[in-house]
């Protein structure tokens, strides 16, 4: 496809897109676009999206997780699935979109990372309106769609992002932790003009503990940033049955669905899907992948 053609697609399939959009937005609800992300690895941030996934499921949301964290690809491990194709396989157009994608035994769709999404803004143009046609295929099949990105603030990771609904970021009480968690909501403001942020604190002894991190990095917000607002999701204690469901290869809430993180995992499910459709587009999938390459512009 030469790329005057793809670019001539991809503006009617967009210009189609807002048009639909308009129309059914008064019949159709789409699917919630969340980003899960952090500042530094090592937070838990796969785990959560895993037990959110499974915490919203059990109350009657049908739920995707697209795993974008490149070269670190894992949704599939915390779920101990064994995929036989990635995203890349729909890049390439070997494969569709309900081909790659594979089913937990909760009903959770899982769209395997690998190295499809490796280099976003060096798609051409038909790759990128394949993604687009593929993407718009799950405005049908999900109500809440995680996206799982990578830790810290590569092209990538704010790609997607920028791209969500709502970000939300995790972070723990480590100094590292939350200097980098405030390093990556300063580029994504700066960079992508992103205002409006969550956060999780996971990993403390107590909720107190939370609260400390979340007005650290609040304050820090408001001293150097201007308009950007962080919103304190919730908390998940420090609970050695997490570590042995991980372990055992399985999730908290289903290894240990009554343990204190098990039921702080359930109370910001709850939350979030509580809070409502504030923050989010008025548009569907294809502009969720719309923008994801607006931004890698």
């Amino acid at each position: 496809m030469d790329q005057a053609k793809g670019l001539r697609q991809i503006a009617k399939t967009d210009a189609l897109a807002k048009s639909h959009g308009r129309m059914a937005s008064r019949t159709k609800k789409f699917p919630r676009v969340f980003a899960v992300t952090s500042g530094k690895g090592g937070v838990g941030k796969t785990n959560i999206v895993g037990n959110l996934a499974v915490a919203m499921t059990q109350g009657g949301k049908r739920v995707v997780i697209i795993d974008a964290d490149v070269g670190l690809a894992n949704i599939d491990i915390v779920f101990n699935l064994r995929p036989e194709f990635s995203i890349r396989h729909v890049v390439s157009a070997e494969k569709k979109l309900d081909q790659v994608m594979v089913k937990t035994h909760h009903g959770i769709g899982i769209v395997p990372g690998g190295s499809g999404f490796s280099d976003l803004t060096q798609l051409n143009e038909g790759e990128k309106l394949t993604l687009l046609s593929e993407f718009e295929t799950l405005v049908d099949q999900a109500d809440i769609i995680f996206v799982d990105t990578g830790a810290g603030i590569s092209s990538n990771v704010l790609y997607f992002n920028a791209a969500a609904d709502e970000c939300i970021v995790v972070a723990t009480t480590e100094p590292t932790s939350i200097t980098d968690a405030y390093a990556l909501m300063k580029v994504m403001s700066q960079k992508h003009g992103t205002r409006y942020f969550k956060l999780i604190v996971n990993m403390v002894d107590s909720e107190k503990e939370a609260k400390r991190v979340y007005l650290s990095l609040s304050n820090a917000l408001d001293k150097f940033l201007k308009n950007v607002v962080l919103e304190y999701t919730g908390y998940i204690p420090f609970d050695r049955q997490l570590q042995r469901a991980v372990q055992k290869r399985g999730l908290l809430l289903d290894e240990f669905p009554d343990s204190k993180a098990a039921n702080a995992l359930e109370i910001i499910a709850s939350n979030l899907l509580k809070n409502g459709d504030k923050n989010r587009s008025d548009g569907n999938l294809t502009f969720f992948m719309n923008r994801v390459f607006q931004v890698a512009m």
